[in-house]
């Protein structure tokens, strides 16, 4: 990650010295991002989003006060309805074997089924850009191991 400390803006999200807290914002999860060369949007509902080997996802505050950071992976490969049961399997046994990320079965509106992994983190204290800078790197990291594994399970249609 860029040096936060060479920051000369005080209105930008990585001044002020590295180790000092930082209240959790969708500001500080950009400009971390962005340091790291991450690219990043917004939704239509305003959310940060970005495209990380084909597969979407988000980072999204949640909590009272925005407080929980949950880095959010939807793997583009989809299924077919029948393959539920053996998804809610694939996911069992992910979440059995592992940490991060927190794996689960979605259908969608039109009947394709398809695998989400999930990293939540309550930053409630706050964060610095150097722990934010793991956490992100975390969610990103692990929802793209998860999306390889679910490319190799039958069924699998790629997007």
């Amino acid at each position: 990650m860029a040096s936060p400390e060479i920051a000369s803006d005080p209105d930008d999200p990585l001044a002020g010295h590295p180790g000092a807290l930082r209240p959790l914002s969708g500001e500080l999860v950009a400009a971390v991002l962005a340091a790291r060369g991450r690219s990043v949007g917004l939704s239509a509902d305003g959310e940060l989003v970005g495209r990380f080997d084909d597969n979407l996802i988000w980072f999204l505050l949640l909590g009272d006060d925005g407080e929980l950071l949950q880095v959010r992976t939807m793997v583009t490969t989809t299924f077919g309805i029948e393959q539920v049961p053996a998804l809610y399997a694939f996911c069992n046994s992910w979440n059995h074997d592992r940490l991060w990320p927190k794996a689960f079965t979605h259908v969608d509106d039109d009947g394709r089924a398809r695998v989400y992994g999930e990293v939540i983190t309550d930053l409630e204290r706050g964060v610095t850009p150097h722990q934010l800078d793991h956490l992100l790197d975390c969610g990103i990291t692990t929802g793209c191991q998860l999306a390889v594994a679910v490319r190799r399970l039958p069924g699998a249609v790629p997007s």
